[in-house]
């Protein structure tokens, strides 16, 4: 059997993830950040999260040479933003919706939740890098989640283990 890449990138689109807006500053003060789907926890002891960039970013660059970043999990009614944020040549914080937050990066206020991190390590993922991050700060909100499944945004319908996703128009 031969690896079919095409059919690899239908399987892993089937798999939900977190919609997030990874944020940073860098030393001259500008502003940057990326959307990401692939953001996970990896360990309670010491706290650590990941999160997967594109090598070819435009912000690849400034999230290497950054100390700290900021992981705002947007909520349902939020992909606008999410949209903003993967989009390129345009101002992504020119809306005023971030504002700093935790280890003052830029946050979303009404973000699900945000998770501020100093950079622990960057490993290499192939066409992606891995930010290793050492969570400094939690931020819990008082909204659902927004999550990402079958190239498109939805958010959880119903509640307990037996949650359904449903689009977000």
């Amino acid at each position: 059997m031969s690896f079919d890449r095409n059919e690899f990138t239908r399987a892993m689109a089937r798999v939900p993830g977190p919609v997030t807006v990874v944020t940073t500053v860098d030393g001259s003060g500008r502003r940057w950040g990326f959307t990401a789907s692939s953001f996970t926890s990896l360990s309670l002891s010491p706290p650590l999260v990941l999160v997967c960039m594109d090598r070819a970013a435009s912000t690849h660059g400034a999230f290497l040479e950054a100390g700290h970043f900021l992981i705002n999990v947007l909520a349902q009614d939020q992909a606008d933003i999410a949209r903003r944020f993967a989009e390129s040549g345009v101002d992504r914080f020119g809306a005023g919706d971030t504002t700093p937050l935790e280890l003052g990066m830029p946050g979303i206020r009404d973000a699900a939740a945000r998770v501020a991190c100093s950079t622990q390590s960057v490993l290499d993922g192939g066409d992606h890098s891995i930010l290793i991050g050492r969570v400094e700060a939690a931020h819990v909100g008082g909204e659902d989640p927004l999550v990402y499944c079958d190239r498109a945004f939805r958010r959880a319908a119903g509640v307990g283990p037996a949650t359904r996703m449903a689009p977000v128009g």
